[in-house]
């Protein structure tokens, strides 16, 4: 039987609060805001210094991710079914005859087709991937987002990560 070692954060500032406009089917949700939770998961070998990783560092890639998305309309870039077009200093969202005109500073633009729990726990999940990579954490052999919409509604993200 393998052993396996993880860590866990939520709860402290591992929050954001943002609007969004998610598609289901072929209708656009109204648009509408939540007080997002982020529950992050690593599994990896312990270090040196017998941790799999310090609560404090992991806690800050995620704070990071969130900090980024809080108080943000959230524009699921890639939508196969929004007409996005981006100006010098906008964005322009069009579904049918309804268009929205958002102001770039108040928009996060991120690389998925939809603004699901799901979509943004595989965001955070890769982002903070990324940050755990570029400090060497190489002991880290899986990952798990949880991001929750409100209490009993959550969407997640989970992963083995390459060595």
């Amino acid at each position: 039987m393998a052993i396996q070692r993880h860590v866990t954060v939520e709860r402290v500032r591992l929050k954001f609060a943002a609007a969004h406009m998610a598609t289901l089917g072929e209708e656009l949700e109204p648009l509408h805001g939540h007080n997002y939770l982020v529950r992050a998961r690593v599994e990896g070998d312990l270090t040196s210094d017998r941790w799999v990783i310090d609560f404090s560092q992991l806690k800050a890639y995620v704070r990071d991710v969130c900090d980024h998305l809080d108080h943000h309309f959230l524009l699921q870039r890639t939508s196969p079914l929004l007409d996005i077009t981006e100006h010098e200093a906008s964005w322009a969202v069009r579904f049918g005859d309804r268009e929205y005109v958002f102001p770039k500073e108040d928009v996060v633009a991120l690389p998925i087709e939809n603004t699901t729990a799901e979509l943004l726990a595989e965001y955070i999940a890769e982002t903070v991937l990324e940050r755990l990579r570029e400090h060497g954490h190489a002991n880290i052999r899986r990952i798990a987002v949880d991001v929750q919409e409100m209490p009993g509604q959550a969407g997640g993200y989970a992963r083995d990560v390459e060595s």
